[in-house]
């Protein structure tokens, strides 16, 4: 019990540290909601003189005042109102062509009324904005986020009024070196208020949080803790799982936490019966529904094992690209053609790269029955030794693990993609892996690690990092960046770990459309081929437990330049940008197929 101790002492505090901001609100979809999607007024600020006077010192009457002039002779050098809209959700970078390549602060404005019940609260939620957000409600701050890919709400109970209200919020997708991700990654840093904005109402007293997981290592015993908030916090609370049978009532303590562990007669999920159950949490004051699978996953030695059986996964990496449309993905409909393309691939496994990808993409992984390996955007050369990157890159943990820690679905969790070996690094991400474990001890820890060659035809996987991970992860690029294809057929791989694999990520370039012989880089043959070789050397490799080949389609990335062939899209794609499927689609299909078998 002792984790689950440390986890509701954390989410005491955390409004505390958070000022108005306190931590996420788990289910918002089993709230009741008002969305504020749609059409949001403009202004694009490259200087944020709408932030800064001209001595670059925080402005007063900055245009989060919304300020309208009184008569004729009034400066006011804004106008949201005459000014254009952006599409929320969404990027800014795909809704008009002058701002394809544009990083830096756009402020955007929503006009809402909104009429409060009694024995109400009332919060805005936004599923995440790229990559700071500062807040304002009809004039006054509600508070600042950093991080692009988590979701963050604030209260507004106080503030609200019953009409003309104006929520302004400044977004700033500037790269910095102190920032997580850091200044040089390879995807598009698509900025904006990239998913759903919405009000939540509340009662006084809710059902803030809640983790209902089956208990390490067991199948049928059901461990966790529900926490509320308000002011009524010692309460009767009741678990139902109808379909279960089960009713369980615990009492929560004065700071309103309950710790619950239960045992239950359970259909377990797993990719070939994705079982859902609908779960309510009854409190006094506030009723929550969800549908929640239960499932075990732990390694024994080289094996990975789904509720006691080993399994391989059969994965493919994607990228929060929306399929055919291009831009960032945010929607239902999005995530189902990609995870859709990915079964129909014959995964059972998704690596979500390199970030938090939104909500629907991990509901429908849950519904579709595939294991989704999720991480946080540590991805090279982050500054290992500056705090305030570690406190940001814990903070992106905390939300992704508290957003998504009861979905089934999901059995990984990444701190890291390809990060040079250094001291500061090894303490930095060993951080990182114990604060998870002490948010989740159910799931499995993995990063993309480093890996070397001892000699010409051997590759030793014995990166430090190796002994606090559940499952090594490795990215290879052998027949790309690694010489050429034939090169795989020689190599062995060698670990000092007795841990289980997942081959994170492999593959190389081609434009979809585009033929030659085996030996023409760029060429859908040489990509087949390339993806021929290095399946005869996978199978090779006595501890690998799972594949997920770069990448199930193609995406931006302003590193890939190339003209006629790249035009900025990484072209790793088993898919074409258009939807098309390239040679070395069938490739890892036919693979699958005979993995399934």
């Amino acid at each position: 019990m002792k984790t689950f101790i440390i986890v509701l002492s954390l989410l005491v505090f955390v409004p505390c540290l958070r000022a108005q901001q306190i931590s996420p609100i788990a289910n918002t979809d089993g709230r009741k909601t008002i969305s504020l999607d749609g059409q949001w007024q403009a202004i694009v600020d490259p200087y944020e003189s709408g932030f800064y006077d001209y001595r670059y010192q925080p402005s007063a009457n900055g245009f989060f005042k919304n300020a309208k002039p009184n008569d004729k002779s009034d400066l006011i050098e804004y106008d949201f109102d005459n000014s254009a809209s952006l599409r929320v959700p969404g990027d800014w970078n795909t809704q008009r062509d002058q701002l394809f390549f544009y990083e830096g602060s756009i402020w955007y404005k929503k006009s809402f009324d909104y009429q409060r019940r009694p024995n109400t609260r009332l919060f805005v939620y936004f599923g995440a904005a790229n990559y700071q957000a500062d807040v304002y409600l009809n004039g006054q701050k509600l508070g600042q986020h950093e991080g692009g890919f988590t979701p963050f709400n604030f209260e507004i109970t106080n503030l609200v009024q019953s009409t003309g209200n104006f929520l302004i919020v400044k977004v700033d997708n500037k790269r910095r070196r102190d920032a997580v991700p850091t200044l040089m990654t390879d995807w598009w840093n698509y900025g904006g208020l990239t998913r759903d904005v919405k009000l939540v109402e509340m009662p006084t007293t809710f059902v803030h949080d809640y983790m209902i997981q089956l208990k390490k290592g067991s199948r049928q015993r059901i461990t966790g803790w529900i926490k509320l908030a308000g002011d009524k916090l010692n309460q009767r609370i009741t678990v139902r799982i109808p379909e279960a049978g089960v009713s369980r009532t615990f009492n929560t303590d004065a700071s309103g936490s309950a710790v619950i562990d239960f045992n239950a007669d359970l259909t377990l999920w797993s990719p070939g019966n994705p079982k859902l159950y609908d779960v309510t949490i009854e409190a006094e004051t506030d009723q929550v529904r969800d549908q929640i699978g239960f499932r075990s996953i732990e390694t024994k030695g080289t094996e990975i094992l789904l509720n006691g059986r080993p399994i391989f996964l059969r994965g493919v990496c994607i990228h929060e690209e929306a399929p055919v449309r291009g831009g960032r993905a945010y929607s239902q409909e999005d995530a189902r053609k990609l995870l859709g393309w990915a079964k129909e691939l014959g995964a059972n496994f998704v690596r979500l790269a390199h970030y938090p990808h939104n909500e629907s993409m991990i509901r429908e992984a849950d519904r579709m029955g595939i294991m989704v390996w999720s991480e946080i955007p540590v991805y090279w050369t982050i500054l290992w030794e500056n705090p305030a990157t570690l406190e940001n890159a814990r903070n992106q943990l905390t939300d992704m693990i508290g957003r998504d820690k009861n979905r089934a679905a999901v059995v990984i969790w990444s701190v890291a993609n390809e990060t040079p070996l250094s001291d500061a690094r090894l303490s930095f991400l060993r951080k990182l892996i114990e604060h998870a474990r002490s948010l989740d001890p159910t799931r499995l820890m993995s990063a993309a690690m480093e890996r070397h060659y001892t000699d010409a035809k051997t590759q030793m996987i014995d990166d430090p990092l190796g002994e606090y991970l559940d499952v090594l992860g490795c990215n290879e690029y052998v027949g790309w960046y690694d010489g050429l294809p034939a090169k795989a057929d020689g190599l062995e791989w060698k670990t000092k770990y007795q841990k289980p694999l997942v081959m994170s990520e492999f593959g190389g370039d081609a434009l979809y459309g585009h033929h030659g012989d085996a030996s023409e880089r760029w060429t859908e043959e040489y990509q087949e081929n390339l993806y021929r070789h290095q399946l005869g050397m996978l199978k090779r490799i006595p501890f690998l437990r799972g594949t997920a080949p770069w990448i199930l389609t193609d995406f931006r990335s302003p590193r890939r330049p190339l003209p006629k062939i790249q035009d900025y899209w990484n072209r790793k794609g088993l898919i074409s940008s258009g939807g098309e499927k390239k040679k070395a689609f069938y490739v890892m299909q036919q693979y699958y197929r005979e993995l399934s078998r």
